[in-house]
């Protein structure tokens, strides 16, 4: 049987949209892989924020991606993501330390 090295199917631009209390907020995310290590960043009101820990761990539903952040608008907030990606969609949630966690969905707008 050969195994091939399958790339991170999370590799590319999206367009994110998480729904808060303050309503739905939208970001353009970018990741790419080099030399198997995901690296990514976050454009969204006026900023672009560098991603940290990346994580993708293969699961029966998707790849599962997970993520910290930090952004400075509209607030000052450290935001942790875990979401499941499928093909060209992704789903799952954000948290900003003890508040709520936030529904993300996404789909993928370039390669």
């Amino acid at each position: 049987m050969k195994v091939t090295k399958q790339m991170n199917t999370i590799a590319g631009t999206w367009l994110l949209r998480m729904k808060t209390p303050v309503g739905t907020i939208e970001a353009e995310y970018h990741f790419e892989e080099e030399d198997g290590v995901v690296a990514g960043s976050a454009t969204g009101a006026g900023e672009t924020i560098p991603l940290t820990d990346v994580v993708i761990d293969d699961e029966p539903t998707g790849q599962r991606v997970t993520w910290r952040q930090s952004i400075t608008k509209p607030l000052r907030l450290n935001l942790d993501y875990d979401v499941i990606v499928d093909g060209d969609t992704l789903s799952g949630e954000s948290r900003a330390g003890r508040l709520p966690r936030t529904r993300v969905t996404g789909e993928r707008i370039g390669a």
